[in-house]
């Protein structure tokens, strides 16, 4: 198993960008279940601005990514990290509903599925 610098195939990084950007654009006026979700987890509204921050420099990372070698293994890597921050946030704060199974863990799978098929050689 190796592992490539640059995407291939690069349209699930493609689509990892886009959620991502939503996700970012969404922050700003965050709608009911980003608010019920970050209230549930109890990370204190002072903070959010980070979330926003680390979202919209995940978009720049797997844009600059297409073309320079190793930032869109590295960021789609970080957006894993930051997935498994968040379920063991949900877990720490038992605010397991829906928003832990399928907003959590959804974007979990699918940044690691984006990891495996765009970055990872056998």
């Amino acid at each position: 198993m190796t592992l490539s610098e640059l995407p291939s195939p690069v349209w699930p990084v493609l689509v990892l960008l886009v959620i991502q950007a939503g996700d970012a654009v969404m922050m700003v006026r965050p709608p009911k279940f980003i608010v019920d979700c970050l209230d549930g987890v109890r990370f204190p509204r002072d903070w959010w601005w980070t979330l926003t921050t680390a979202k919209a420099v995940s978009v720049s990372g797997l844009a600059v990514g297409l073309r320079v070698p190793g930032v869109a293994m590295t960021t789609t890597a970080a957006i894993v990290v930051y997935f498994l921050a968040a379920g063991a946030a949900h877990i720490r704060a038992r605010a397991l509903n829906s928003a832990f199974w399928v907003n959590c863990l959804g974007m979990l799978l699918l940044s690691l599925a984006v990891l495996v098929v765009s970055f990872v050689r056998w």
